[in-house]
């Protein structure tokens, strides 16, 4: 979809202007992976107009296959970005509604030629909020991909600025449904909370700050298993807050026996933390591709490559393997490279 923002730190009110920039969810997922040399075909509906194609054109300028993607409907998506800073919070306002997405109903794409010789399907929870067609065609392509043996995850990403076709019965019932597919699961404290109840125990997410312990959300990842019981690794985000310009950052995950735990990341001078958790994807899809038997790399990958994601302008992922090994080496300095 496409972002327009104020130009640096200005609010909507100030500006006269707004810096044009691509992305979404699975894109953002999906240019990572292609900026770590793994093959990625992007999947979505597009508007067959100038604006679509400077969506398409961002695809291919990064690498990303876009044989898959399926045209139809008006007009792409926006969202509006005022960037936030120390004590002022970041703000978005979406403007979604009859966009390509929005409109699109099962039957408009061909699972079966779309996972032809595929391995993995991920997909987001922004995908289903948008609306019920979205929803009916997220859940078609996870059946499909089940159906084919295809491994599949999910970052479940609750926006509630999203969710207002159903009401919140149903929105559990459809976020259940669809994740009950899923093999990888991803998610914050929020995300566990909003669309299934589950609470880490011993912890009030409302009052979380700097110090974000890794332990109570263990509960969380248990929880989550039971619920889900073909997960086979639950993944958990660990966000704290000091500021809209200093975030702490780490993450856990949960084999069914084993909780890893990564480093903690000072994040003292956030450029843009959209994205954040799409890089985060990004580097575990990488990680369990490329450390098959060893999560702690995993996860110690994803999360370095999503700190550097945090110094990287718009909404795109643009470190490469080599810079994201360097920090899980534990080199921080920035130094210019000569």
């Amino acid at each position: 979809m496409l972002r327009l923002a104020p130009p640096g730190f200005l609010r909507f009110s100030q500006s006269n202007s707004f810096d044009v920039i691509y992305g979404g969810g699975e894109s953002n997922v999906a240019v990572s992976l292609a900026n770590y040399g793994v093959p990625v075909d992007f999947v979505t509906r597009l508007p067959k107009n100038d604006i679509g194609e400077c969506a398409l054109m961002e695809m291919r300028k990064r690498g990303v296959g876009t044989d898959k993607i399926v045209f139809g409907g008006d007009r792409l998506g926006i969202y509006f970005l005022e960037t936030g800073a120390v004590s002022r919070g970041s703000k978005v306002v979406y403007d979604r509604a009859h966009s390509a997405m929005a409109e699109i109903e099962k039957g408009m794409v061909d699972w079966k030629f779309v996972f032809e010789g595929v391995e993995w399907f991920h997909w987001t929870g922004i995908t289903p909020a948008i609306s019920q067609g979205a929803a009916d065609a997220c859940l078609e392509a996870v059946k499909a991909a089940s159906d084919l043996g295809v491994t599949i995850s999910t970052d479940l990403n609750y926006r509630a600025k999203l969710w207002k076709y159903c009401d919140d019965a149903k929105r559990e019932e459809i976020m259940s449904e669809l994740t009950s597919y899923c093999d990888i699961v991803l998610g914050n404290e929020e995300d566990a909370e909003k669309h299934f109840g589950i609470k880490p125990e011993g912890l009030d997410i409302t009052t979380q700050g700097e110090h974000v312990k890794a332990e109570a959300f263990l509960s969380v990842c248990e929880q989550m298993m039971k619920r889900f019981p073909r997960a086979k690794k639950v993944i958990t985000t660990l966000r704290g807050s000091l500021s809209a310009s200093h975030n702490t950052w780490a993450g856990v995950l949960y084999d069914g026996k084993t909780m890893y735990k990564s480093p903690e990341y000072q994040i003292t001078h956030i450029v843009d933390r959209v994205g954040g958790g799409d890089s985060f994807m990004g580097g575990l899809i990488y990680g369990l591709l490329n450390y098959p038997e060893h999560d702690q790399n995993a996860l110690d990958f994803a999360v370095a490559a999503s700190c550097l994601k945090h110094t990287i302008k718009g909404d795109e992922n643009l470190a490469t393997v080599f810079e994201v090994e360097k920090l899980m080496g534990g080199d921080a300095s920035g130094r210019v490279a000569r």
